[in-house]
């Protein structure tokens, strides 16, 4: 089959198409022929050579798909047939032809989206709602801030947020992302490049603050987010993309106002917790979807035979949602 591979880290002209050989599904597992998958920062870092694929995955870019079933293992024919159209997320492997995938991992397209429409919703809905629900613990009406509001994490978190009944404070980098964040049912949103945050967001908050914090950033938002964060307040540390190191900060806050920080990934999960969580997003989400509650949000949709275009567009940080790559 045809994928995409990396001739050795680096910048896109490392991105070549090659031959490699059509996975075999195991027992468990479905085979799916790729419609559609989608680019994310992981797979900038893991083009580069800082983010390496989990111990036995495909080493093969990718942590989603859309398509269509062509084989099923003898344990998941209960569940699955072939001509079902699936979509679901991966350790590795969706910048190709072909993906297996444990049947428990694989979720039915409903009838309302298309095949890039859907390859846009796991990695980003899951992430965001194991973030928020699972190791943030939202609750009904809190306020939650969302950093990179309009990435595709942080627009899946802002609908999910409002779906709750809870509000959505966001910041981004432009008055435009703004205002496709607000579009989206974001209460509030604040460009960071052009004054400190924390400072609105108290103000919007009559001085008391959020509950919880989704922060892609790292170092660079750390002391304003905990000076945002209400008593018992929750942060969740999805991703450290404004740098890892934070020189000096002062503990003492974190102790009067009994803070919760909880650095938190995906990828790495074990294949007993992805299947649980797929289970309870996609009890709750997909219905939403088929009414048209939650949508996935598409920047642009690539040809994957673009794909060093797509990774350019998104290292330029122009997205507003995600990125999709077709196949041909």
């Amino acid at each position: 089959m045809k994928a995409v591979l990396i001739k050795q880290p680096g910048g896109v002209e490392q991105l070549l198409f090659g031959e490699v050989p059509t996975p075999k599904p195991q027992k468990d597992e479905i085979l799916v022929k790729v419609k559609a998958t989608a680019c994310n920062r992981a797979d900038i870092l893991q083009r580069k050579g800082k983010y390496p694929p989990p111990l036995g995955a495909s080493p093969i870019l990718g942590l989603e798909m859309a398509g269509i079933i062509e084989e099923v293992g003898e344990k998941c024919r209960s569940d699955w047939k072939v001509g079902d159209r699936v979509f679901g997320l991966l350790p590795g492997g969706g910048y190709a032809e072909y993906v297996t995938i444990p049947g428990t991992l694989a979720m039915p397209i409903p009838d309302s989206l298309s095949f890039e429409q859907a390859a846009a919703i796991p990695e980003v809905y899951l992430t965001a709602f194991q973030a928020l629900f699972w190791v943030g613990r939202l609750q009904r009406k809190e306020k939650v801030l969302i950093h990179a509001g309009a990435s595709g994490v942080g627009t899946a978190a802002i609908q999910l947020v409002k779906q709750n009944g809870s509000k959505a404070i966001v910041t981004t980098g432009s008055e435009t992302k703004c205002r496709a964040c607000l579009k989206l049912g974001a209460s509030h949103a604040f460009n960071y490049k052009k004054e400190p945050f924390s400072k609105r967001v108290l103000q919007v908050t009559e001085g008391k603050g959020v509950d919880l914090i989704l922060d892609f950033v790292g170092a660079a938002h750390w002391e304003q987010n905990i000076d945002v964060l209400q008593v018992d307040g929750r942060l969740v540390l999805i991703s450290t993309l404004g740098g890892a190191k934070v020189p000096t900060f002062n503990l003492a806050k974190i102790i009067s106002k009994r803070l919760q920080i909880t650095g938190t990934t995906l990828r790495t999960r074990d294949h007993a917790y992805k299947a649980e969580l797929t289970h309870q997003f996609s009890s709750y989400a997909l219905p939403l979807f088929q009414t048209g509650e939650l949508k996935p949000v598409i920047d642009r949709i690539f040809s994957w035979e673009h794909v060093k275009e797509a990774h350019q567009y998104m290292e330029q940080n122009k997205n507003i949602g995600k990125l999709i790559l077709r196949m041909t």
